[in-house]
């Protein structure tokens, strides 16, 4: 009978602790980010998504398109809503090639949003200049952010043309 009372207050005192523990769960978070990855040092500016969590674009600026199809100018992705905040960020191109990635928003909305970010963006910064495009392997333990990264990287690949 007292082992049978013991089991059943373990069990009991683990679902509390279990129940009790808080989780990163805040979204409303963001935080712009003034690095940079490549040969130019530019900053962003940030965007903003609508009250409905849909993701909005906030388009390119400086962006041209010269007659051999070669396009150079800075394009910022759409801000794209994910599970812990909104993730956005901004490319620079030199004749059709990206020259710089910068994430000008990540989820910050806690200590350990910004200590996963702080480790994850400069990865997916390399990687997608490295790659050049968008399809590139995310940063294991950040994999909210990296998706939403890629998604706001591949529309500004698509404002870019390339």
């Amino acid at each position: 009978m007292r082992r049978i009372v013991i089991a059943l207050m373990g069990t009991l005192s683990g679902l509390a602790l279990l129940f009790s523990y808080h989780t990163s769960t805040n979204q409303s978070g963001t935080t712009a980010l003034g690095g940079s990855t490549g040969a130019t040092g530019s900053t962003g500016t940030t965007g903003s998504t609508g009250s409905t969590g849909s993701t909005g674009s906030t388009g390119s600026s400086g962006g041209t398109a010269a007659a051999s199809g070669s396009t150079s100018g800075t394009f910022t992705g759409s801000a794209v809503d994910t599970r812990w905040g909104v993730v956005q960020v901004q490319i620079t191109v030199a004749n059709g090639k990206v020259t710089a990635v910068d994430a000008i928003q990540v989820p910050n909305g806690n200590q350990r949003d910004v200590e996963i970010n702080n480790v994850a963006v400069p990865i997916l910064n390399q990687a997608a200049v490295a790659a050049q495009n968008a399809t590139f392997d995310g940063v294991s333990g950040a994999t909210v952010t990296s998706d939403g990264y890629k998604t706001s990287l591949q529309s500004a690949l698509d404002q870019a043309h390339i």
